[in-house]
């Protein structure tokens, strides 16, 4: 009889398959690493079984005890399973920007699952690592698998996906195209891949796409330091460097915006009939540009991190495309981005101070004509607008010489440079303004008459 002790058996062992209609006429042949095809779904399955074993054969970790990880989903899922099988508790912490997929399919397979705010720095208390951390520390038997800086991340993939593809090859690969999250499996893969190819006196390239908004992207090109952005693609990217990352076997950082990386997906799914998630359109929407531009006899292997179905209410969800601006009837998709409202604009930013008066703040306001005027305090962006202004007068809430910052708020309407204009309207729709948020600085506010100048070319 053949068959496997349990369903951990089944993790590794992906096969590549060929793209035909989403690759580029006359570009390299592009092989994708079906990495969706494991029992959890990802990619992540390696790396949570070898930490876990890893830990078990260092005697740090015994069925009974508590495995805690802070994740976007994938890996909480790998451990999870690992978990069930092995007769651990699971109990994972998720940032609140992460698919209801995710968090519904970790409960099905028994772990807890504690959900924290997206936009917390990862070094605040309250945040998805350190609530694991402290979970893990204030929890009898609590371990926590820490995959940012557990060197058994990449590890499982410089035993296992590196040698997959390397042999399913037959070593005839010139580039490995993956998106970077913990840098595991880009780390673990490429480092195994590129010391065959330099035994067999070849070349191979590393390529990595990565959100707009990402620090790696900076990071790796040594650029001065920028506060991490906004982006909705789910399990990619980072707001803080790991230490499971090795930029030494990467080549290529290429940033990919959230719109490309869901029109992708969804155009693997349709063209290809393979079902993935967004953080797959990155590394595909990468892939593509590297195989055009390796040209035909060339050999691109794209890794596949994870399935579509847990996106189904994201970006496989007409409604919240066209809600995000990404799918728009109307057209706005190919009329630009907000950049292009801004640069048509060519106007700076008037910002007000903390420390400036309701009555200073309003008087210049009507100089200028605009009705609000964004502040910078205590290390985060606020918002003043006329309306507050005018509530906080007539209520008697502040005086006209009191600090403006008192009627400050959070912003609300916010867009990234990238975003198509679809989702500029889609704001518009419910604020009076957009407010376009490069880094963490305001760089831009966008009104309906702005949108409206801009479509119709004039000044």
């Amino acid at each position: 009889m053949r068959y496997h002790e349990n369903v951990l058996g089944l993790i590794g062992g992906t096969p590549l398959v060929r793209l035909n209609r989403v690759a580029p006429k006359g570009g390299a042949l592009l092989l994708a690493k079906m990495e969706h095809l494991n029992p959890g779904g990802s990619v992540k399955d390696r790396m949570a079984r070898n930490m876990v074993e890893r830990a078990e054969e260092a005697g740090l970790i015994k069925p009974g005890d508590t495995l805690v990880e802070s994740t976007s989903g994938n890996t909480g899922l790998g451990l999870a399973i690992t978990a069930a099988v092995k007769g651990y508790r699971c109990v994972c912490t998720m940032p609140d920007k992460m698919s209801k997929e995710k968090i519904d399919m970790l409960k099905a397979f028994g772990a807890e699952v504690v959900v924290t705010r997206t936009d917390l720095d990862h070094e605040h208390p309250d945040s998805y690592v350190e609530v694991a951390k402290r979970i893990a520390r204030e929890t009898r038997g609590g371990f926590y698998t820490d995959q940012y800086f557990n060197m058994h991340n990449p590890e499982a993939h410089y035993l296992t996906t590196g040698p997959e593809i390397w042999a399913d090859t037959d070593g005839r690969i010139d580039a490995l195209v993956g998106g970077i999250g913990t840098g595991g499996t880009i780390s673990g893969a490429g480092k195994f891949l590129k010391e065959k190819a330099a035994a067999a006196g070849r070349e191979l390239a590393v390529v990595c796409p990565d959100p707009v908004g990402s620090i790696y992207y900076n990071e790796f090109h040594k650029n001065p330091p920028q506060p991490p952005g906004i982006y909705r693609v789910e399990g990619i990217g980072h707001d803080f460097m790991v230490g499971t990352l090795d930029f030494s076997v990467v080549d290529e950082v290429m940033e990919v915006g959230d719109r490309d990386s869901f029109l992708a997906a969804r155009r693997l799914a349709r063209e290809e009939g393979i079902f993935c998630g967004g953080s797959t359109g990155t590394a595909l929407f990468g892939a593509i540009k590297v195989a055009e531009r390796l040209g035909a006899g060339k050999t691109v292997v794209v890794v596949l991190p994870d399935s579509g179905d847990r996106y189904l209410s994201k970006c496989y969800d007409d409604d919240w495309m066209k809600d995000m601006g990404y799918l728009d009837a109307a057209g706005l998709q190919q009329r630009g981005t907000v950049r292009d409202i801004i640069c048509h604009k060519g106007d700076r930013v008037e910002f007000a101070a903390p420390g400036d008066t309701l009555s200073q703040v309003a008087g210049r306001m009507s100089k200028l004509g605009i009705s609000q005027m964004p502040l910078r305090h205590n290390g985060r962006m606020m918002m003043v607008h006329e309306v507050d202004l005018l509530h906080s007068l007539v209520s008697g809430k502040c005086k006209a010489d009191d600090p403006v910052v008192d009627t400050a708020k959070e912003l609300h309407g916010v867009v990234a440079m990238h975003d198509p204009l679809g989702r500029v309207q889609q704001v518009l729709a419910n604020d009076d303004v957009a407010v376009v948020v490069e880094g963490d600085a305001v760089a831009g506010i966008i009104s309906k008459i702005d949108l409206v100048q801009f479509l119709a070319g004039g000044d």
